[in-house]
């Protein structure tokens, strides 16, 4: 910490630092932008030795294909769709897309004009007002040419059907939606937040200048973040997600943010007892560049420890906000600095500060808060503590959800598109389950073999969870469908009684893996020679449950444990880091139960996306960390020269202005993702939001202090080189 508040100390090594960041960040202007390279492709979210990984590949091994991406057109009308009724127009539409004149990036066509009319009948809902025809893309088109294939799709079903809509799903549909709604967002959210943070910095500290310092350090902040993301992404280091991109750049502007306060409130204080404006920022420095260096630090390693996650998006999650943070980290400790120092005082104009200025005149709120906890630390303590656990007590009850396309705005084409076919198919067909028989002697093909096939399906159809169950006949098998050319395996499908997003689908699934070698025996088939596989959607997502169980436990754990232990370092102390990391998880119960409640009684919101606990908990538990640090470190700092309860009156005094200001632009910014047009976002906003202003007011503000109050000398006990006074 002596280094970098030297960088400070003189204007050549002031300006030395502003322009290496200068150099580097053109330096880096050439090099990709993360946007560049990011990912929605879901490939690779699960490991190799998933349940579902493994029938997948049994699928592929046994029934090889090449192809793309799925696209389902829906067509819906109030009327039955029959020939007097709209079939030659859907008839005409899908010769169009056969056509290789039509659309070269088409692999194949349900060929509807070519079927006779009792087989259209089968693409027919039960009350015949819906139809639904496959159409599958060719295989390693960019996402470019999906949207545009989709997109002329469209454009040309609508004109070409006079009668109902059409609506364009499946995989291919939901990524040219995701492209479409995500075209011009990420400078909306750019904008969006640059002038937030403006106009709350402008309106909180009445100082132009001292709204653009930090803009200033956060431009730099995000060319370079931008760039080396890039690098690493096009590089195939790791991959990144178009989501994660929202966040890092809220991350960076709310972090860049929260050290220029830091820096900035101690900077003023410096500038009211020295005339040098660069002895004043060295000194600063010497008091808040060790605070902001554990608050970085505990954010980077909260980051570093998704990397023991197993599911694909939580661990590509860690190197792009470990990057992310430790870039603001350098800029807090290095850019920021300068910026205030080359600026002096005519960063805060118009109310620049004077030698010789009371400090804690100027902080009269929240010196009476500090007064106020300290006189009746039970009570204020006592009441913040009711509040937060009832507010806790609202997360058992959250339910989560499992279907991603519900967090797509509900006038999206491909959700409508698949809400069509939920309320006009059974739940199940929406995404059947692919059932794979493996034999290692082969199949016979004759009645008494095919008899206990026919036992295994009537087996698996008797789980409460199963509507039907399509295993190949004898005659399949002697025509050769749905057994591949060596005869060690047999293909079918399993529809399932609920949709199968929902948690019952997933415990079915979980159930049928369980119970595969009873099953088995129970058929008839030796479980020695025989085995069984359950592939699709829904059992992906029984496995990706399992996964976030798993990951969602560790990473707590680790998080909690890696943070307590940098706090223990950092304080020198065993008690204090276990009261500010436990209501920095209180604070995170508190906000997640506080938010379910609103989005589940008042927003009418069935379910929050099951990745969101953990991801909030990363962020609040690792953010609400800075402010904590920044608290007990200035509280620790006055009992040097001061009693207890007077070092905790100043360091409520003195720090309770910044982190209510910076706790306010933290959650302002985080809000904007609220924007977002993805309701995953916007939950995420809103969570992140209220935690962090529950974490800057109440549990900073008050419940820490009176806790720090009520244990008095017991704070640093054993006290390692802390200096404090003794407690009078």
């Amino acid at each position: 910490m002596t280094f970098v508040s030297k960088l400070a100390s003189n204007r050549k090594r002031v300006w030395i630092t502003i322009l290496i960041w200068v150099l580097i960040a053109g330096g880096l202007s050439m090099a990709p932008t993360a946007n560049d390279h990011t990912m929605n492709t879901g490939e690779n979210d699960l490991p190799k030795d998933a349940e579902s990984v493994i029938a997948e590949e049994k699928v592929q091994s046994y029934f090889p294909d090449d192809e793309g991406q799925l696209a389902l057109l829906v067509f819906t009308q109030e009327d039955e769709w029959n020939e007097e009724s709209g079939w030659s127009e859907i008839a005409s539409f899908t010769e169009w897309l056969a056509d290789d004149s039509g659309m070269r990036t088409i692999d194949a066509v349900v060929p509807f004009h070519h079927f006779p009319e009792q087989v259209r009948e089968e693409f027919r809902s039960e009350d015949g007002s819906t139809m639904v025809i496959p159409v599958i893309l060719e295989t390693g088109l960019e996402m470019d040419e999906i949207n545009d294939t989709v997109t002329m799709i469209d454009e040309y079903g609508n004109e070409a059907i006079s009668q109902g809509e059409l609506y364009v799903t499946g995989p291919a549909g939901i990524a040219s939606d995701t492209i479409a709604i995500f075209s011009n967002a990420d400078l909306t959210l750019l904008f969006s937040t640059i002038g937030l943070v403006l106009v709350l910095l402008i309106v909180i500290y009445r100082s132009p200048l001292l709204a653009i310092i930090p803009l200033l350090a956060a431009s730099f902040v995000y060319q370079i973040t931008d760039r080396v993301l890039g690098l690493f992404a096009a590089n195939g280091v790791f991959t990144i997600e178009t989501q994660s991109l929202s966040i890092v750049m809220i991350l960076l502007f709310g972090a860049t943010t929260d050290y220029s306060l830091f820096i900035f409130s101690r900077f003023r204080e410096e500038l009211r007892k020295q005339e040098n404006k660069y002895d004043a920022m060295s000194t600063a420095l010497r008091g808040v560049a060790q605070p902001i260096f554990f608050s970085g630090g505990t954010v980077f390693a909260a980051m570093l420890v998704l990397l023991l996650a197993l599911y694909g998006p939580y661990n590509n999650f860690a190197l792009t906000f470990a990057i992310t943070i430790f870039i603001v980290l350098l800029a807090g400790l290095t850019l920021i600095p300068a910026l205030f120092a080359a600026a002096g005082r005519r960063a805060f104009w118009p109310v620049i500060p004077k030698v010789g200025e009371e400090t804690l005149k100027n902080n009269r709120f929240w010196g009476s808060v500090g007064t106020f906890v300290t006189k009746k630390p039970i009570l204020t303590g006592g009441i913040v503590l009711v509040f937060l656990i009832i507010n806790a007590l609202n997360v058992p009850t959250i339910q989560h959800s499992f279907n991603l396309i519900n967090s797509f705005p509900e006038d999206m084409k491909s959700r409508i598109g698949f809400e069509v076919m939920e309320e006009s198919y059974p739940p199940g067909e929406l995404a059947p389950v692919t059932v794979i028989v493996e034999s290692e002697n082969g199949f016979e093909v004759n009645e008494e073999e095919w008899e206990i096939v026919e036992l295994l399906g009537n087996i698996l159809l008797e789980d409460e969870g199963v509507y039907d169950v399509m295993l190949p006949d004898l005659e399949d098998a002697e025509d050769g469908d749905n057994i591949d050319e060596s005869g060690r395996a047999l293909s079918g499908e399993l529809i399932l009684e609920q949709n199968p997003y929902d948690h019952d689908s997933l415990n079915t699934i979980d159930r049928l893996n369980e119970n595969r070698p009873s099953l088995l025996e129970e058929s008839g088939l030796d479980g020695a020679s025989y085995n069984l596989f359950f592939s699709g959607e829904a059992a992906k997502q029984a496995d990706v449950r399992a996964l976030n169980d798993r990951d969602t436990i560790v990473v707590a754990l680790a998080v909690t444990v890696v943070i307590t232990l940098m706090l223990i370092w950092q304080t020198r102390s065993l008690v204090a880091p276990l009261y500010m990391m436990s209501t920095i998880l209180l604070s995170y119960l508190s906000a997640l139960g506080l938010s379910w409640f609103i989005f589940h009684n008042l927003l009418g919101f069935e379910a929050m996306s099951y990745r969101i606990p953990l991801y909030a908990f990363v962020f609040l538990v690792a953010l609400g960390v800075d402010y904590n640090i920044m608290l007990i470190s200035r509280i620790r700092e006055e009992n040097r020269d001061h009693s207890i309860l007077d070092s905790v009156q100043r360091g409520v005094a003195l720090t309770g202005g910044v982190i209510s200001s910076a706790g306010m632009i933290l959650a302002a910014t985080f809000g904007v993702l609220m924007t977002q047009p993805l309701m995953e976002l916007y939950m995420f906003g809103f969570i992140v939001g209220l935690g962090i202003l529950l974490d800057a007011f109440l549990v900073r503000g008050m419940l820490v202090p009176a806790i720090v109050t009520l244990l008095g000398k017991w704070n640093w006990w054993p006290g390692i080189g802390t200096g404090t006074k003794k407690n009078v």
